[in-house]
């Protein structure tokens, strides 16, 4: 079995008034980029802080390259490399001097010029940060978390706020870092990211763990390969879709409903004529090939974005 790099068993912790992480199992292998999803309340970012030692679980075992935070903090904080959704510069510094100082943090690490170069930066080398965009902060927080060379990348949403071509370079950076032999615990808001990065996802809500594979076999618990996406007036009742041919089931998506298909040819014309017979008119319709954000909604009834 391949070594298990990052660990939690029965982690919980709690707070007044909700459960925040309630009895969670996590392994993530060395070398993966494993995805942790979830709607805000899920718990994704309590469980995120616990692994990163930022934050203390009531209960259960947490263990980072086997060691714990409680017995092993310096030694760990030298081999993780974080990036959160939000990261507080000094504004005065310069983009270069920034990098610098994180990179004296540690006993080894990369030439923070080259890792300036590999982020795009290197243009910005001297500009002080308050100056940069929130795109190009962004980037700079990720340079952080990589100057010391870690062992294992923690990227909450890296890739917010950037432009597409600043998010095909990061996805490069992070695609170099696995190379190496990086492990990467990515959470991101972007689905089609989540797919194209992680070799497996973890879905998150409530506290609860609802959904753990890869994206092809998640998407295929929705056990349609199609979905259609449709809007009418009057709004219908879901029982309206029971007859529809290869229907797998339906879901609230806005003002409208999400239908998960067998076949296309066979339920459009079928939903069409559904509509009629219930004295209600079309208004929009959409289809498109499964996706993990039609997993998500159909299990959490949210959208990833949007919870």
């Amino acid at each position: 079995m391949s070594e298990a790099i990052i660990e939690c068993r029965g982690l919980k912790k709690y707070y007044p008034d909700v459960k925040a992480v309630d009895g969670l199992d996590l392994v993530v292998t060395r070398g993966e980029c494993f995805g942790l999803l979830g709607p805000n309340g899920a718990g994704k970012t309590t469980t995120i802080e616990i692994l990163e030692g930022l934050n203390t679980a009531d209960d259960g075992d947490v263990r980072i390259l086997g060691m714990t935070w409680r017995d092993n903090e310096r030694e760990l904080r030298e081999r993780i490399g974080l990036s959160l959704q939000e990261t507080q510069f000094t504004d005065k510094l310069t983009v270069a001097e920034t990098l610098v100082l994180f990179r004296s943090f540690y006993r080894e690490g990369h030439d923070p010029d080259e890792v300036l170069r590999d982020m795009s930066l290197d243009e910005k080398a001297n500009a002080r940060v308050g100056k940069l965009s929130g795109g190009q902060k962004q980037r700079l927080a990720v340079a952080c978390a990589l100057v010391g060379e870690p062992d294992i990348l923690f990227l909450d949403e890296p890739t917010t706020g950037l432009d597409p071509q600043s998010r095909l370079q990061l996805w490069e950076v992070v695609a170099r870092f696995r190379q190496r032999g990086g492990t990467v615990l990515l959470t991101t808001h972007y689905m089609e990211e989540a797919e194209r990065l992680c070799d497996r996802i973890a879905i998150v809500d409530h506290g609860h763990l609802i959904a753990l594979g890869t994206p092809k076999e998640l998407i295929a618990k929705l056990e349609a390969p199609h979905i259609i996406e449709f809007t009418s007036k009057p709004a219908m009742e879901s029982d309206a879709f029971s007859e529809i041919t290869g229907c797998h089931g339906a879901s609230r998506r806005g003002d409208g409903w999400q239908l998960r298909v067998d076949s296309l040819a066979v339920a459009v014309p079928q939903l069409l004529a559904t509509i009629e017979s219930h004295d209600a008119h079309l208004e929009t319709l959409t289809t498109h090939a499964a996706t993990l954000e039609d997993l998500f909604v159909a299990m959490t009834g949210r959208e990833l974005r949007d919870a």
